[in-house]
C-alpha cells in the first residue's frame, strides 16, 4: 500500500559527508504550493543530494521503516521556477529519516515533533519547521537528519 502526498524528497548521497549522516537517509519537504520545496531540493542537489520526487511523493512501508519514491510519471523531473522543468538524475527512494514543514520556526529551540502520514502508514518521523529561504537551511537539515540518526542531540544542555 501506498499514499500520494504534496511532497519533495531528496536523499542525502554526496551532502551528508559534512556532518557524518547516512547518505542513505532521505527528507520529505513539506509545504504550501509556492513554499519552496523545488528550490530547497535544488539547493541541497547541489550540495550532493539526490531528487527521489518533486513536488508529489508516494510513500510506503518496507521492513517497517517509511520510505519515498516518484509517482512514475514524474520520475527524475523537478519544476524550477523561473527554467522549467528539467531532467535530474534521480534516486528510486529513499528510507524517509526526516521530514521538514517550511515555514519559520516559533521558538529558538523547539519541542521535539513527529510527520505522521496519511493513511495507514503506522510510523512517525522526527518534524522540523524551518524557513525555506534561508541561506543555512541546506545544512541545517543534513545536521538534523546526522543528530537524529546518531543521537547528537543535548537536551538539557544550558546555553548562554
Amino acid at each position: 500500500m501506498s499514499v500520494n502526498i504534496h511532497a519533495t524528497c531528496i536523499r542525502l548521497d554526496g551532502a551528508a559527508k559534512p556532518f557524518a549522516a547516512p547518505r542513505s537517509a532521505g527528507v520529505l519537504l513539506l509545504g504550501r504550493s509556492g513554499a519552496g520545496k523545488s528550490d530547497l531540493a535544488l539547493r541541497l542537489i547541489a550540495m550532493g543530494a539526490k531528487l527521489v520526487s518533486d513536488d508529489r511523493t508516494d510513500l510506503f512501508l518496507q521492513a517497517s521503516h517509511l520510505f519515498a519514491r516518484a509517482p512514475a510519471n514524474i520520475k527524475g523531473l523537478i519544476e524550477v521556477r523561473g527554467l522549467g522543468i528539467v531532467a535530474l538524475p534521480d534516486a528510486a527512494k529513499a528510507r524517509v529519516a526526516l521530514a521538514v514543514t517550511l515555514e519559520r520556526p516559533k521558538t529558538r529551540l523547539p519541542r521535539r515533533e513527529f510527520y505522521q502520514p496519511p493513511g495507514r502508514l503506522p510510523v512517525r518521523i522526527p518534524l522540523l519547521r524551518l524557513p525555506p529561504f534561508e541561506v543555512s537551511t541546506p545544512e541545517k537539515i543534513v545536521l538534523a537528519v546526522a543528530a537524529f540518526e546518531r543521537g547528537l542531540f543535548r537536551e538539557s544542555a544550558h546555553l548562554i
